[in-house]
């Protein structure tokens, strides 16, 4: 099962006014205790995670200011060893390198992409559970913490060109810009930040080379500790989810972006009773249903997002894989 830390539900508890006991007990300033989470050996499974944020949102009199105020309440500090390495990072490059790589150990609801193709480099999250109605929150809240905590790092030299977001916006979208700097859009393919290529190169306040690779060595041991597979299908999925836009990768392509041969790749997933094809529909699965129930893209838009050709292709494809057809799904997702 899904999960993520407890450090995350207690700095929204705490962003709200509440506290968060270890027992996952809400309690007011006067004892009250208003919810319980369910938590396990320090982590909250994804559900549950999903309702108290959902029940937060409903408490806290304003969306918006919930999204900018826990932006400025969590830490790099609260992620443990990963933020450690994320603040003594050289460069903005090597911190976004890390978060996309290690934030699975901190939660394996979502992953980060870092894209470097063109003159912008695009930092995104992606999902890794079934569509929630709360996930616009989640997704608000993690940019807007990494985008404040990236310019404490960095300092004012940071420059954000565009914060984009997949579901419309539910509060004033000037309140958005004038939080991140810049320009928020809504109802676009992806939630990002965007920036320069050249702001990756700017270096961190406390950059320390050889701190960072002391503790990245921890990352990678944790990291192996994970149980068998999960690192190589979640980095399988990262990377084809990113490039699906671009066409179909190749198995060969893949397997060079994660290091390894063709063969090797092969015989991975087969260890594991996957085939290359099956991540493939999967990748292709998944993203189209975030963006049918998260996004205003149009059908044909998505599409193409998602490595087809064809309208048509992908309709046929969709209906096979989940059941519907798109736009069947998409009225039903927008009901739930």
């Amino acid at each position: 099962m899904a999960s993520v830390i407890a450090a995350f539900a207690h700095t929204m508890a705490a962003t709200a006014g509440l506290t968060m006991t270890s027992d996952g007990k809400l309690v007011a300033a006067d004892g009250t205790v208003r919810h319980e989470v369910r938590t396990e050996d320090g982590r909250i499974p994804d559900t549950a995670h999903f309702e108290l944020l959902d029940w937060i949102r409903s408490w806290y009199p304003d969306e918006p200011g919930l999204v900018f105020a826990y932006a400025q309440k969590i830490k790099p500090d609260d992620l443990g060893v990963l933020g450690l390495a994320i603040k003594t990072a050289p460069t903005l490059r090597t911190t976004l390198q890390l978060i996309e790589r290690y934030f699975r150990l901190v939660t394996d609801t979502a992953v980060y992409c870092l894209e470097e193709d063109g003159p912008l480099a695009v930092f995104s999250i992606a999902g890794q559970t079934s569509p929630q109605p709360i996930l616009h929150l989640r997704n608000e809240c993690a940019l807007a913490g990494f985008a404040h905590n990236l310019a404490s790092q960095v300092g004012p030299r940071l420059k954000i060109e565009a914060v984009t977001f997949r579901h419309p916006c539910r509060g004033e979208s000037e309140r958005y810009a004038a939080f991140f700097g810049c320009p928020v859009r809504f109802g676009e393919a992806q939630d990002a930040i965007i920036m320069t290529q050249p702001m990756l190169d700017l270096p961190n306040r406390l950059g320390d080379q050889g701190v960072c690779t002391f503790l990245t060595d921890h990352l990678e041991t944790e990291i192996d500790a994970l149980p068998a597979g999960s690192a190589l299908t979640r980095d399988l999925l990262n990377r084809l989810t990113k490039t699906l836009s671009s066409g179909v990768p190749s198995a060969a392509a893949v397997a060079r972006d994660l290091g390894m041969s063709e063969r090797t790749l092969y015989r991975r997933l087969a260890e594991e009773g996957l085939t290359y094809r099956d991540m493939l529909r999967e990748a292709q699965t998944k993203l189209a249903r975030e963006l049918l129930a998260g996004s205003s893209c149009s059908i044909a838009e998505i599409a193409f997002l998602t490595g087809f050709s064809e309208q048509s292709t992908f309709t046929r494809a969709f209906k096979r894989w989940v059941g519907q057809p798109p736009a069947q799904f998409r009225q039903h997702s927008a009901t739930v």
